[in-house]
This record gives C-alpha cells, sequence and structure tokens, in this order.
C-alpha cells in the first residue's frame, strides 16, 4: 500500500513537473513580427546549376526588385552540400517585415509590375512554366517565425 502511494505520489510530481515546464509567449520567449517564406525544392541531380541560372533570371531577379521597392527586408538562396538525400535539396527563402507584407495590395502590386515591366514578366513565366518542371519538385512551403528565449 505504501509503495502504491509513492508511485502514484512520484506520478503526481512527474505530471505537475511537466506542467510547469510550458514556456509561455511574450513571458519566456518573443515572436517576431518578420515573417519568413521558405519553399524546399527537390532539384534533380545534375540540374542544380541550371536551375540556379533560371532563378537568377526569374526569382532572384524579381526579389531584387521586390527588396528596392522595400516590400521585402531580404532573400536568400540555400543549397544542400548532400544534394541526393532527404525530401530537398533548395531552399528559397525570402523575409518579410510582418504579415501586412504578405496580404494582396494594388498599389505595391502596380509599384513592382512598373519596375519589372512586362517583357521580364512573360520570359519569368515561360521559364516557370516549361523549364522548371523539368528540373525539380517544389517539396514544401512554409511561413515562419522567429522564436527567441528569452
Amino acid at each position: 500500500m505504501i509503495v502504491k502511494k509513492l508511485l502514484c505520489g512520484f506520478a503526481l510530481s512527474a505530471l505537475s513537473a511537466v506542467a510547469m515546464a510550458d514556456l509561455e509567449p511574450y513571458s519566456d520567449y518573443d515572436i517576431s513580427d518578420a515573417i519568413w517564406s521558405v519553399t524546399t525544392v527537390k532539384v534533380d541531380a545534375n540540374m542544380g546549376d541550371a536551375y540556379l541560372e533560371g532563378l537568377e533570371k526569374t526569382w532572384a531577379a524579381s526579389n531584387k526588385v521586390a527588396q528596392d521597392l522595400g516590400q521585402i527586408e531580404e532573400w536568400r538562396i540555400f543549397r544542400s552540400m548532400t544534394p541526393n538525400s532527404g525530401d530537398f535539396n533548395l531552399l528559397l527563402v525570402v523575409k518579410f517585415a510582418d504579415t501586412d507584407d504578405l496580404a494582396p495590395n494594388k498599389a505595391e502590386y502596380d509599384k513592382f509590375m512598373a519596375e519589372w515591366g512586362e517583357q521580364r514578366n512573360q520570359q519569368s513565366t515561360e521559364i516557370a512554366q516549361k523549364e522548371y518542371p523539368k528540373m525539380r519538385e517544389i517539396t514544401g512551403d512554409y511561413l515562419l517565425r522567429e522564436i527567441t528565449l528569452k
């Protein structure tokens, strides 16, 4: 009987310790206003540089325009050192100041299109529709916020 009570007491103590271990947002950690859009891509073997060449003309070029206009804060491309392992081997990352920058906005769209231009828009659409499907598969899209533990 005493052993049973001790085991029950230990179990209750362990459960309460777990409950007390939960962190609370804003008191134990901060959540960024900034949002990172992360796209995971599986680029086919031997197509990495060809895909990067296309990204330079499309994705990277459009992000440079958006960054110059203040519509995004930064952008990055990360490539795996082990390209044939896992579900993806390339990350396309864009940092936005906050969720407002993700919302539809006609004025910002018009500013972007005025700078980007119809000819580049048509060229990038053609590359994305005709070339990219032969080289890669998009395996995921994520919207992430940075967590800073206090």
